[in-house]
């Protein structure tokens, strides 16, 4: 690939992203390695050679033995299992690790606004102390609920929302209905604490959106630099979008960021694809020496991708 203008610039963009990710709090390289595994490798079978993991990280400046340590805490955690082959190391997510992944796909990879009919879920959850309330309260959290108060829990009926009956255990629980056109966004901006999450999606608006541009002008990315870029898209929007509880459109307020964000990632997404891809088409991390293609559900990811 001959550079050009504007593909000198697109290198530019990700390394001041690279930048970025080591000026930030404490790097947590165990958390980049889950963001791989469930972004790239899952959908290609699960299973990758640790070299070809370590190339990537190192696109990413991250030295190999903070990645050693990253693989034995999660392995020791049991979210990854390896497995050796010869003088090689391979890892998979553990089925705990694909448990967690599951149903933080569906939020991160979310095509867009969700049907709301106007019904609730209104949850009293039982007095409870220390560990148990906090597991609790972070439980419902992570399940799109909102909270009214200190036992207090409520979420928008949506065809999506994931089952959470065992954390409603001992709670009351009842139904309610709201006019569609009501005026709730006050109301839910402080159940969510929506003020926080729209400012890191305004962040990540941001800095991404240079890169975009230079995408949008033919930019093309060194497939490993596109997989550089791919993974620390997903990685940011992984933790605003596992915090955002996807809330109807007409529970949030009019300048509501979110919407803007997840239309920017998935294009800038779509448009790093197949570079990216392309770079895992070269790795040896599958028994018959690579990685297999995209499983037939990546492709319904942020409303359908390019085939």
């Amino acid at each position: 690939m001959v550079p050009t203008e504007s593909s000198s610039l697109a290198t530019a963009c990700l390394e001041s992203l690279i930048d970025r990710l080591h000026r930030r709090e404490r790097l947590r390289v165990w958390s980049i390695v889950i963001t791989v595994y469930g972004d790239a490798i899952v959908p290609r079978g699960g299973v990758l050679w640790l070299g070809a993991l370590q190339a990537l990280l190192e696109r990413l400046r991250i030295e190999p033995g903070a990645l050693r340590a990253a693989m034995s805490r999660l392995a020791s955690d049991h979210w990854l299992s390896r497995e050796k082959r010869g003088r090689r190391s391979y890892y998979a997510l553990s089925e705990t690790g694909e448990r967690s992944f599951a149903l933080a796909t569906q939020r991160i990879y979310a095509a867009g606004p969700v049907a709301w009919d106007g019904g609730w879920t209104i949850c009293v959850a039982p007095e409870e102390a220390g560990e148990a309330r906090d597991a609790r309260r972070k439980a419902l959290r992570e399940l799109g609920f909102g909270t009214l108060g200190p036992t207090v829990f409520c979420r928008p009926d949506t065809e999506d929302a994931p089952e959470a009956g065992e954390f409603l255990a001992g709670a009351v629980v009842f139904s309610a209905k709201a006019p569609v056109n009501a005026h709730l966004p006050p109301l839910t901006s402080a159940a969510w604490l929506l003020e926080d999450t729209g400012a890191a999606y305004n962040e990540i608006l941001r800095v991404f959106s240079p890169l975009l541009a230079s995408l949008r002008d033919g930019a093309q990315l060194a497939p490993l630099d596109a997989m550089a870029a791919r993974t620390l898209l997903i990685h940011d929007f992984r933790r605003i979008a596992l915090k955002d509880p996807l809330l109807p459109p007409e529970l949030l307020p009019e300048d509501w960021a979110g919407r803007e964000a997840r239309e920017t990632v998935a294009e800038l997404y779509r448009l790093l694809l197949p570079q990216s891809d392309r770079w895992l088409d070269g790795c040896d991390g599958a028994p018959d020496g690579g990685l297999p293609p995209n499983s037939a559900a990546f492709s319904v990811r942020f409303g359908g991708l390019p085939s």
